[in-house]
């Protein structure tokens, strides 16, 4: 093991900063992260035991015990289980012989859930050993099972089980733009890149993760902090249910992406950018780092790029199976090889951000809007959508409709048009910006796409009369209490509590004071948890309740009051011991 970790750290160059990366490298080694290895890297990189134990534990993919030799992960997204999922997930248990959440007793296979894994427009889905599986049917599922029990490679899969395809339907301003690589390097510093960020100010471009912060304001407020180092960060991380639209840019257009982190290196004064890329997009990982290998030899990166003076370069940190990651204080958080939790704001990333230096954090899309506008100016992005949205929007489109996948929109396009162009039916509402976002009613399909009605990160579901609008408030809310990061009361015990209450009544046992206490929670956990995740997780239950009050009301029994802790079934442990069962020995709830 010692030898082994030597090479893991000197890859790493001894920094604490790449713990996620050692610990990757150790996790698909042992299978877990061994006590053992644990010592050694905690002397060898100078820091606490403790600090790395949180790290393991906070990260759904690091693991203290071992897993499969072939560790597989389903999908439990909304968009899995319209597919069947639940199903296959049992029909793969049978097959494998192996229960959901545990290791078989040979350590041949483990198996067990995971959150949306980015692949919603071609599930069910799910991930062996980190590399993505799509399509999954009980052929498939067969064929799996055949290749774990021969224990043949990865390698020697057949490629069909891993295919991966972009599924774009709709290409608009961006994907139809192309250029030379280089071309926006070469305009900023051909114009200045005072001008090219006066342009980006004039295109109005706004950040595409969802917040919709001004870009060359961002870039503006990074670029006059003074210190001696400023960072640029590409927020890879899409975790959100029903969002996969990063991972056709960075498969189809990183070129693109990676010119964009270059211009504003430029134009900020960086020397170092990171790409964080989520862990679900493993498959990935070799394709991006050959782009980059390619981008310096065409001096692109590096030193002196174009021979324009300009020293930059791009690292990419994987991820390891957080939502909140998504976050970019958390995710800056995590690149520093710590927990994903985000920190207090002020002060925000472009004063202290990596490394307490100035950081610019945007979004995939983003960067790739700013590459174009440097080329092709800010008129040619201003004139498309609205005053208040400009330009376009790329979704990711999937659940209830024929033709799920990548679609590009200008801002102002009506709901319904963009229903018609996936072939969606039937409709009875549509997520809109994923689970933190809004659902709307069939009633609402006039409304526009922009930020000055509905804005979304990309995420957009489809949902047609079907489905059941508790059973997708419930899949929902229970993403939010599995996803909390646990650092603030609110929304650590207030996403849990959302959960219990919402079951209770999808059940059949609330009652409409259930409902109220359901309201009341909802708004004490989006007042006053400490990030994004908390103060949205509500969304799901309020955007439904207020749209779907008659289906709640329907579910609720008739009655004033039922416990939601049966506290007489508690007991019934202390009475075996005490061998009682007498009237005294019980109690009752009754409501005063």
């Amino acid at each position: 093991m010692k030898t082994f970790l030597d090479t893991v750290l000197a890859k790493a160059n001894y920094q604490p900063v790449r713990l996620m990366s050692i610990l990757r490298d150790v996790q698909a080694e042992y299978r877990h992260i061994p006590a053992e290895a644990i010592d050694i890297l905690a002397v060898a990189l100078k820091i606490p035991r403790t600090q790395i134990i949180a790290v393991v534990e906070f990260y759904s993919f690091f693991h203290l015990t071992p897993q499969g030799r072939y560790d597989i992960l389903i999908s439990d997204s909304i968009t899995d289980r319209m597919l069947d999922k639940e199903n296959l997930l049992s029909y793969l248990s049978s097959a494998l012989k192996v229960k959901v959440g545990e290791v078989r007793a040979d350590g041949l296979v483990s198996l067990n859930n995971t959150s949306c894994t980015g692949m919603c427009d071609q599930g069910p889905a799910g991930l062996v050993n980190g590399l993505a599986l799509t399509r999954l049917d009980r052929p498939k599922i067969d064929e799996i099972a055949i290749l774990i029990e021969g224990q043949t490679p990865l390698q020697e899969w057949p490629a069909h089980l891993f295919a991966v395809n972009d599924n774009i339907h709709k290409a608009g301003l961006l994907l139809n733009a192309s250029f030379e690589k280089g071309t926006a390097i070469q305009a900023a510093f051909s114009n200045g890149t005072s001008s090219t960020l006066a342009e980006l100010d004039y295109s109005g471009l706004r950040g595409r993760g969802g917040a919709g912060f001004k870009t060359a304001m961002k870039w503006r407020f990074c670029a006059e902090e003074k210190a001696d180092a400023h960072y640029v960060v590409c927020n890879a991380d899409e975790g959100e249910p029903g969002t996969f639209k990063d991972r056709v840019l960075l498969n189809s257009y990183a070129d693109q992406v990676f010119e964009g982190m270059t211009l504003c290196a430029a134009i900020i004064g960086a020397k170092q950018g990171f790409l964080y890329l989520r862990g679900e997009y493993l498959h990935l990982y070799d394709k991006l780092q050959a782009t980059l290998a390619q981008r310096r030899d065409e001096n692109l990166l590096g030193t002196d790029i174009l021979g324009l003076g300009l020293d930059f370069d791009i690292e990419i940190c994987l991820g390891a199976g957080a939502y909140i990651c998504g976050e970019e204080s958390a995710l800056i958080e995590s690149l520093e090889g710590k927990p994903g939790i985000p920190r207090n704001r002020p002060p925000y990333p472009v004063s202290s951000g990596y490394l307490n230096k100035p950081t610019v954090v945007n979004n995939v899309e983003t960067f790739m809007a700013a590459a174009n506008i440097a080329i092709h100016g800010g008129d040619w992005f201003a004139k498309v959508g609205t005053e208040k949205s400009t330009g376009s929007k790329i979704l990711s489109i999937c659940g209830d409709c024929a033709k799920p996948g990548i679609y590009e929109y200008p801002f102002g396009t009506p709901i319904r048009q963009i229903l018609d162009d996936c072939g969606a039916e039937d409709v009875m509402g549509v997520q809109i910006g994923g689970p933190s976002g809004t659902f709307i009613s069939n009633q609402e399909l006039d409304r526009k796409l922009a930020f000055e009605d509905l804005a979304t990160g990309g995420s957009f579901i489809v949902f047609n009369h079907s489905r059941n609008v508790l059973a997708i408030a419930q899949n929902f809310t229970h993403f939010f209490a599995h996803e909390s990061c646990g650092f603030c009361t609110p929304c650590r015990v207030g996403t849990s509590l959302l959960k219990n209450q919402l079951d209770k009544i999808v059940n059949g046992h609330g009652s409409a004071g259930d409902v109220a206490e359901l309201e009341k929670i909802c708004q004490l956990v989006k007042s006053n948890s400490h990030c994004g995740l908390g103060q949205t997780a509500a969304n799901p239950i309020l955007t439904t309740l207020q749209r779907y009050p008659d289906v709640y009301e329907k579910q609720l029994k008739d009655i004033s009051y039922e416990p939601g802790f049966d506290l007489d079934g508690s007991l019934a442990i202390a009475r075996r011991m005490a061998h009682r069962d007498d009237a005294a020995a019980h109690l009752s709830q009754v409501e005063e």
